[in-house]
C-alpha cells in the first residue's frame, strides 16, 4: 500500500514527464525517491552530491512549479543526499532547496587519489612550467592549432569547446595542453585549470570505486573551470570510466567551461569509444598536429641547443634536424648524448660522432640515390629540363643547378668524379671536383644559397 508522499511523488512525476525530454526524465527525475512530507515539506532522497547539483542548476523550477500544482503553494522541498562515508549514522545528508537558507551543510568532497580539497589559492593544476608558448614554436603543421590555442587561451569556454587535437606521439601535443594551461593561469588566475593524462584519471576512477567515493569524484571534476585531458584513446575498453566521463563532460560543456582533448587518432578512429561519447568530442574544433616540417624542426633543435649552451657544427645541425624526423621529443635525448660525450671523452662534436648516436635513437634509412635520381630531384627543384643541366649552357641558374648535382652526387653516392662527370654533360675529373669545391664554399659563406642545398637534400630523403 503505497503511503501519502508516495502517491503525491507519483502525481509530480506524470506531471514532470510531460514537460521535460524522456531522456531527461529518464535520467534526472526517475532515480529521485521520495521520503517524506510533514508540516509542508517534502523530502526527495537523491543519489549523489553530482545529481543534486545539478537538479538545483538545471531543473529546480520544474520541482517547485509541478510540487505548487499537485499538493500546493508554499510546500518546501528538502533534498537528503545518500553518501557512503559517516557524516550521519543513517548516511544521509540533508540539504535545501535553492528558495531555503543557504547551504551551509554542503558536505567537503574527499577527492580521490592524487588530489585533496584545496582553496583556490593552493589548486595544483598540474601544469608544467617549462612549457609554454614561448618555446612551442609555429610552423606549418602547427599554426592552425597554436592560432587556435592562443584564442582559447584568450576567452576559455568562449570559442572552440570542445578542442579535440590528434596527431601522432611525439607532434607536441602534450607540450601544447601544458602551454594552453599555462596560458590560461596567467590570463585568468581566478579561474581552475586542471592537466589529466586518461590514464591517471582511469587510475583515479578506479580508486574512487574502491573507496566508494565515486560521488566525491564526480563532485571534484564538476568543479574544474577548465579540464585537458590527454590521452583520450587511453579510455577504450573502459566503459565505465567512459561512462562516467561522459556525464562530467556534459555537465562541464553545459556550464560553458573549457574542454580540451588529445588523441593519437581521430575521433571516428576511435573503435571501442562510445557513439555518444565520440559525437561530442566533435561539437568543437577537430584539428591534426602533422609531424613538424624541416623549417619548424630547425626552430627546436636551435632552442634546445642554445638552452643547453651547447655549440654545434652547421652540418652537425643539419643532420639531425633531417634526420630526426618521427618524435621531436629524440632531439632533447640527442643533444643530451652528444653532450655527455664530448665532455666525457673530450671530443669535439663532430658529424661521425652524430651519426653514431643518432642511430640509437632513430633509424637512419641507407640512402639508395644515384646520380641520376639527384639531377631529377635538382632540376625539378630549379624548375629545369633534364636536358638543360647537361649541355654547355652559361645561364647562371643552369650553372648552379648542374654544380648542385655534382656535390650531391659525391656527397650521396660512391660515384667517382670521372662517373658522375660522364652522367651530368660528359663532363671531366677537373670539372666535377671545381664544381663540388665551389659549392662547398657557397654552402660556408652564403645562407640562402646553404638553406636551397638543404632543401634539396631533404627532398632526396623524402
Amino acid at each position: 500500500m503505497q503511503t501519502e508522499y508516495q502517491t503525491l511523488w507519483n502525481k509530480c512525476l506524470a506531471v514532470i514527464k510531460d514537460i521535460v525530454p524522456e531522456a531527461a526524465f529518464n535520467t534526472w527525475f526517475k532515480p529521485i525517491i521520495p521520503l517524506s512530507y510533514e508540516d509542508n515539506k517534502f523530502t526527495i532522497q537523491v543519489p549523489s552530491q553530482f545529481f543534486y547539483e545539478y537538479l538545483e542548476e538545471k531543473y529546480v523550477n520544474v520541482l517547485k512549479v509541478t510540487l505548487y500544482r499537485v499538493i500546493g503553494q508554499g510546500t518546501i522541498l528538502n533534498y537528503r543526499i545518500k553518501v557512503v562515508d559517516k557524516v550521519k549514522d543513517d548516511g544521509m545528508i540533508t540539504l535545501p532547496t535553492s528558495n531555503d537558507a543557504p547551504r551551509t551543510a554542503k558536505k567537503g568532497a574527499e577527492i580521490p587519489s592524487l588530489f585533496e580539497s584545496k582553496a583556490r589559492q593552493d589548486w595544483d593544476s598540474h601544469l608544467n612550467p617549462k612549457y609554454n608558448f614561448d618555446n612551442y614554436f609555429e610552423g606549418t603543421s602547427n599554426r592552425l592549432v597554436r592560432s587556435s590555442s592562443e584564442a582559447i587561451a584568450q576567452e576559455p569556454g568562449k570559442t572552440f569547446n570542445p578542442m579535440f587535437v590528434f596527431g601522432a606521439s611525439g607532434v607536441g601535443k602534450t607540450h601544447l595542453c601544458h602551454a594552453i594551461g599555462n596560458r590560461i593561469q596567467e590570463i585568468h588566475p581566478e579561474k581552475k585549470v586542471l592537466y589529466i593524462s586518461a590514464h591517471l584519471f582511469t587510475v583515479q576512477y578506479t580508486e574512487a570505486i574502491r573507496k566508494n567515493t565515486t560521488n566525491d569524484f564526480m563532485y571534484f571534476y564538476q568543479g574544474v573551470d577548465v579540464l585537458i585531458l590527454d590521452d583520450i584513446q587511453e579510455l577504450i575498453g573502459k566503459d565505465k570510466t567512459q561512462n562516467t566521463f561522459f556525464h562530467i563532460f556534459n555537465h562541464l560543456h553545459l556550464l560553458g567551461k573549457q574542454l580540451i582533448l588529445t588523441s593519437d587518432k581521430a575521433p571516428v578512429d576511435l573503435q571501442g569509444m562510445e557513439e555518444r561519447l565520440i559525437t561530442r568530442l566533435k561539437w568543437g574544433l577537430t584539428a591534426e598536429l602533422d609531424r613538424p616540417d624541416l623549417d619548424l624542426r630547425k626552430k627546436i633543435l636551435k632552442n634546445k641547443i642554445s638552452h643547453d649552451g651547447v655549440v654545434i657544427p652547421d652540418d652537425v645541425f643539419n643532420f639531425i634536424a633531417s634526420n630526426v624526423t618521427e618524435n621531436v621529443r629524440d632531439v632533447e635525448g640527442i643533444v643530451a648524448s652528444l653532450l655527455a660525450y664530448s665532455t666525457a671523452f673530450n671530443r669535439m662534436i663532430d658529424l661521425p660522432l652524430t651519426k653514431q648516436v643518432v642511430s640509437r635513437v632513430v633509424k637512419l634509412e641507407k640512402k639508395q640515390v644515384s646520380v641520376e635520381s639527384i639531377q631529377n630531384v635538382v632540376c625539378k627543384y630549379y624548375n629545369l629540363e633534364l636536358a638543360a643541366i647537361q649541355t654547355n649552357s652559361r645561364k647562371r641558374e643552369i650553372v648552379q643547378a648542374r654544380q648542385v648535382t655534382m656535390y650531391l652526387a659525391k656527397k650521396y653516392t660512391d660515384s667517382s668524379f670521372s662517373h658522375i662527370g660522364k652522367i651530368v654533360g660528359k663532363r671531366d675529373h677537373a670539372t666535377v671536383l671545381h664544381a663540388c669545391k665551389t659549392v662547398k664554399d657557397q654552402i660556408e659563406t652564403n645562407k640562402s644559397f646553404r638553406s636551397s642545398v638543404e632543401e634539396i637534400e631533404a627532398l632526396l630523403k623524402a
